[in-house]
């Protein structure tokens, strides 16, 4: 007799209105294809704890910033940790889930990153630059984001903010993981563009790289996603470990890759319901 099907909460926001994306349209998509191996239902964020406990675990995708309803968000982690509900990506992410502390603690630990400080007597670590970011440590989608002078920069320096030199980019790059396996690339020819993407053929030493935060996030089942810019030296630095609900652009892969990826995502959904 054949086993019977698991059942999965597919957490998203299909109204979010994401700027140069449609989270909606990739997660109907995803979802279709998710069905041909598992019996799925979808709802809001806002929803979830109301609905989990009737589902064998929880799948959390475009849900959007998880800053518009924290307390959901906050109650959502704790009914997860108290039941001992399966969640994918699983709640021990290091990088973007817990917030954007992990670049300061990246760069105090040496890692490629964009340099990022959060107080003013720190800024003189940064290297020398006309203009920075500052943006919020809880921020998300670019909320928030400011580039200033130097001096504004001091001012707003508070703790509560991240300031990075504005570093003057070739282009933007995203390498895509499913558990520890990398699946694809993409880039962003034109800075300006940030989400017209094409598809990157990814060397050795960008894997090596990207692989290095995927190792030290430690995440051993879900979706991550690491963003990387071409700095003027040719080196990659980290803009962000996206590792809560990253955007997959699966639109701009080939059908192919695409559905590489989907199988590669239904694998390690089995294999999450095994190991458990």
């Amino acid at each position: 007799m054949p086993s019977a099907r698991r059942r999965m909460l597919y957490v998203t926001d299909l109204a979010y209105p994401a700027r140069g994306r449609r989270y909606c349209d990739e997660d109907v998509f995803l979802t279709s294809r998710l069905r041909e191996d598992f019996d799925l239902a979808l709802c809001h964020p806002r929803e979830a704890v109301a609905l989990m406990d009737g589902f064998d675990a929880v799948v959390v995708r475009n849900s959007g910033p998880v800053l518009e309803y924290p307390e959901a968000y906050g109650a959502f982690r704790a009914h997860a940790a108290d039941t001992g509900a399966l969640v994918y990506n699983e709640l021990t992410g290091r990088g973007d889930m817990a917030g954007k502390q992990y670049l300061l603690d990246l760069t105090a630990e040496g890692f490629p990153v964009i340099p990022t400080v959060d107080r003013p007597q720190d800024l003189d670590r940064l290297p020398a630059a006309e203009r920075y970011v500052v943006k919020p440590k809880l921020g998300a989608d670019s909320i928030g984001l400011e580039i200033v002078p130097a001096g504004r920069a001091r001012e707003l320096a508070d703790g509560s903010v991240l300031v990075q030199p504005c570093v003057d980019f070739s282009y933007e790059v995203s390498f895509y993981f499913v558990d520890h396996a990398f699946q694809y690339a993409l880039y962003a020819p034109d800075p300006e563009r940030r989400w017209e993407l094409q598809p990157y053929e990814a060397t050795g030493a960008d894997l090596e790289f990207a692989r290095r935060f995927i190792d030290w996030n430690g995440i051993g089942h879900g979706i991550q996603r690491v963003d990387a810019c071409r700095a003027p030296g040719g080196e990659l630095l980290l803009v962000e470990l996206e590792d809560l609900n990253p955007y997959l652009s699966l639109d701009a892969l080939s059908d192919e890759r695409r559905d590489a990826f989907v199988g590669a995502m239904k694998a390690s959904l089995h294999t999450m319901f095994r190991r458990a």
